[in-house]
């Protein structure tokens, strides 16, 4: 069965979108296999957005991920990555349309509500990154 990790965001959090987001995943038929609450810290941050650490907008990234806790899950399901990223929708909330996550809650291509993982390689690095193999259940 694929798993996925999610993080819903800070203006989630400030938003008190937890529910709705995570209702919208289990009404998709994923299952919650893990989920914490925590904080963020700099280096993790830095870890886990490697791949735009060196560009322009990763300071702001950081500020705003590290600003409030944070809601970490890991889905399961058929297909799940593939479908968590369709129901979210673009990373740019202005492009995102209606009866998305990102559409109907996000702002921007950084307040947008949730992170999910792209693809099977980067789930598996993410759910190592953020729980330990005996936290799924």
């Amino acid at each position: 069965m694929e798993k996925t990790l999610i993080i819903l965001k800070p203006d989630a959090m400030e938003r008190r979108l937890v529910g709705e987001v995570l209702g919208r995943f289990e009404r998709a038929g994923y299952d919650i296999v893990a989920c914490k609450m925590a904080r963020l810290s700099p280096a993790l941050l830095r870890e886990h957005y490697a791949h735009v650490a060196d560009r322009p907008f990763y300071p702001s990234l950081e500020a705003f991920m590290s600003s409030r806790p944070v809601v970490i899950a890991v889905l399961q399901g058929a297909g799940v990555i593939a479908k968590v990223r369709e129901l979210l929708g673009p990373t740019n909330s202005k492009n995102a349309p209606a009866g998305t996550i990102r559409g109907d809650l996000g702002t921007d291509s950084t307040v947008n509500v949730v992170h999910a993982s792209d693809s099977p390689e980067s789930a598996a690095a993410e759910i190592r990154r953020f729980f330990k193999p005996e936290e799924l259940v």
